[in-house]
């Protein structure tokens, strides 16, 4: 039991994987550097060099470089059912922060980003998941830098898979202690100044018109957490309202949210993009259909974002991102 604490303790942190990077990649440069001369023929040398120094670049150029990089990507969505005075209406949608992961000189990272999301100067922000890697002492420690956020509507959040205590020791916890460390979480999210909801939803008024903001809890597959109740999110919520849902696990969007609600816009987060891309192509492909990107059924429409860090602390060609939405009346 307390070998699986320290695996726990150990994995949770970001600099275990940039020491890991560093030891593999070394390791096999001496053995290819010692081993070089018995592979008579060059092609075969170079079969073998060149994957090394792509590994190489992905791993420098990702750690240092590319988990730097930060893009605002600006999205417009139209819609029929929008009350005319929410036409330009904006919305700023950030995910996957993994606060944990900015410790150090990544800390300015993190204020890079929450700059960025007020330079936007949007009417509403929404977070759609996973702000901590494991605890919620590493949101409390980043407290002075996430409670910046701002919005006239002010800041919206949902849980992601991170969120809750499935990354520590559960056994060891028991039920009741899973219970605090989720409200210690939950808490912690509120005293930034944000509305945390849980299955739950918000009604922003404009002059006599309105649009519904609804957060289920974290719905995804698998041995992710499944706890979205999507009926209690709209409870009173009529068919002719505007609906934005924000649900971390984008998979839930064909899975429950298209065949159980109206909701004409969904922002997701959860796959980072994989945080890897090479020639265009993701490995996260091979777990979610809806990897990254403005999606489609009919007139209604999901966005996933790419998020902004990672457990990992590397992005190769899946530039952190903050997303703008302007919401358009469709006439």
């Amino acid at each position: 039991m307390l070998s699986i604490r320290l695996l726990l303790k150990v994995l949770y942190q970001p600099e275990v994987y940039v020491y890991i990077g560093w030891g593999v990649l070394t390791i096999l440069s001496l053995i290819l550097l010692f081993t070089w001369k018995r592979f008579r023929k060059r092609w075969l040398r170079w079969t073998l060099l060149i994957p090394l120094l792509l590994c190489w670049k992905v791993f420098l150029w990702g750690t240092y470089v590319g988990f730097q990089k930060l893009e605002v990507v600006h999205v417009e969505y139209a819609s029929h059912d929008l009350p005319e005075s929410f036409d330009g209406y904006k919305i700023v949608q950030f995910s996957d922060v993994h606060v944990g992961s900015y410790t150090g000189w990544r800390r300015s990272i993190l204020q890079r980003a929450i700059d960025s999301i007020n330079a936007q100067h949007p009417d509403l922000v929404v977070f759609t998941g996973d702000l901590q890697n494991k605890e919620a002492s590493e949101i409390i420690a980043c407290q002075d830098i996430l409670s910046q956020v701002k919005a006239p509507d002010g800041v919206i959040s949902v849980l992601g898979n991170h969120d809750y205590p499935m990354y520590l020791d559960t056994a060891a916890l028991g039920s009741f202690g899973c219970y605090q460390c989720l409200g210690r979480t939950v808490e912690a999210e509120r005293a930034l100044g944000w509305k945390v909801l849980m299955n739950g939803h918000i009604t922003i008024q404009r002059d006599s018109a309105h649009i519904i903001i609804a957060g289920m809890e974290n719905d995804g597959e698998g041995r992710f957490p499944r706890k979205g109740n999507i009926r209690n999110a709209l409870r009173g919520v009529s068919r002719d309202e505007f609906v934005v849902m924000l649900e971390h696990d984008p998979t839930s969007w064909k899975r429950l949210i298209l065949p159980h609600s109206h909701a004409q816009l969904t922002l997701s987060g959860h796959t980072h993009g994989g945080q890897l891309s090479l020639f265009g192509f993701s490995p996260a492909t091979f777990l979610y259909n809806e990897v990254y990107g403005l999606y489609r059924a009919g007139d209604r429409a999901l966005y996933v974002t790419k998020g902004l860090g990672g457990v990992i602390p590397m992005r190769y060609g899946a530039t952190g991102e903050i997303v703008t939405i302007t919401l358009r009346r469709k006439p």
